[in-house]
């Protein structure tokens, strides 16, 4: 089986969920290509090959620096024919979601999105797929001869498996045609660390009371090397950005840890968090919804509660 791997990239690096896409196809057998569109660092291509991809083409083309949905679509697609590759993975995302969607209906592949599992091909190609924003799962067989897979974070482990792999330049004939939509900006999220990337987020609600208390979240999130996050009422009210905000109109995130401070808990915020392999609470309302997702709560007022926890963690370190 040939496996082709889109690696996102952000500042030329690739994005850790990519990462887990090519390490996801290394466990699913057979020969892993990974392909990179525009600018990217020479050493970080390289560094693909320690997940599990034997070879990385790059499309350096300075076109391709921008996202544009038709060209990365024909790109990706013409890698899969000259590689004869059986099954597209990548990771799901804003960018990956939609393009694994473009390149499934170009080649006339089975499509599958949210993807948690290696796939059950003991008899079949049997894939298993959260659905209602993560309250279920569904098993779907992929059918077709080509198939195309977005994984959630954390389907694979990302662990090193061998050595750099080989680069080569993929050299690709672009038409216009590809690029009637034109990106004229982007606003890109700031931070040291980005959400969609934490394996810890600290998030806030309305509890924090205002913008300007904002300074003992954030510490307890430098001291954990945490991301930080908002629900959607504190990003609506301009108490932090909107690239904060974590929800089902938001941020979806599944870092290995979520501390939620001072939100209640409605429905559209636990959508975007329920992937989260351990939920901490701390509100001092005993009778807050979030509590009942939680994996551990903290009864108490978060301006007492947060420093004390910020001082824990750094005495543990």
């Amino acid at each position: 089986m040939n496996i082709l791997v889109f690696v996102e990239t952000s500042e030329g690096k690739a994005r850790k969920t990519s990462l887990e896409a090519v390490a996801y196809a290394h466990k699913m057998g057979g020969t892993v290509t990974a392909i990179v569109l525009g600018a990217a660092d020479a050493n970080d291509l390289q560094n693909i090959g320690k997940y599990g991809a034997t070879k990385v083409l790059h499309a350096s083309d300075s076109k391709l620096n921008e996202p544009v949905l038709q060209a990365y679509s024909s790109v990706i697609s013409k890698a899969m024919a000259d590689e004869a590759a059986d099954v597209l993975v990548l990771a799901n995302s804003s960018l990956g979601t939609p393009l694994a969607a473009k390149v499934a209906i170009r080649n006339g592949a089975s499509f599958a999105s949210n993807v948690t599992e290696l796939p059950d091909t003991s008899a079949g190609f049997v894939v298993k797929r959260s659905i209602y924003t993560g309250k279920a799962f569904a098993m779907v067989e992929l059918k077709n001869a080509k198939k195309v897979i977005a994984i959630k974070k954390n389907a694979a482990e990302l662990k090193e498996v061998a050595g750099a792999a080989q680069v080569a330049n993929y050299a690709v004939t672009l038409n216009d045609a590809d690029f009637n939509t034109k990106v004229l900006s982007s606003e890109k999220a700031t931070g040291d660390i980005l959400l969609p990337e934490a394996e810890i987020v600290v998030s806030g609600g309305r509890g924090m009371k205002g913008p300007e208390h904002w300074g003992i979240l954030e510490e307890l999130a430098k001291a954990l090397h945490a991301a930080t996050g908002c629900s959607k009422p504190v990003s609506d009210m301009g108490w932090r950005p909107h690239h904060e905000h974590v929800g089902q109109t938001g941020v979806k995130v599944a870092p290995q840890l979520y501390i939620a401070i001072g939100i209640s808990g409605a429905i559209q915020h636990l959508a975007g968090v329920n992937s989260s392999k351990c939920i901490v609470v701390i509100n001092k309302d005993a009778d807050a919804p979030f509590f009942k997702a939680a994996d551990y709560g903290i009864v108490g007022d978060a301006f007492d509660v947060l420093p004390k926890l910020t001082q824990a963690v750094l005495a543990a370190k």
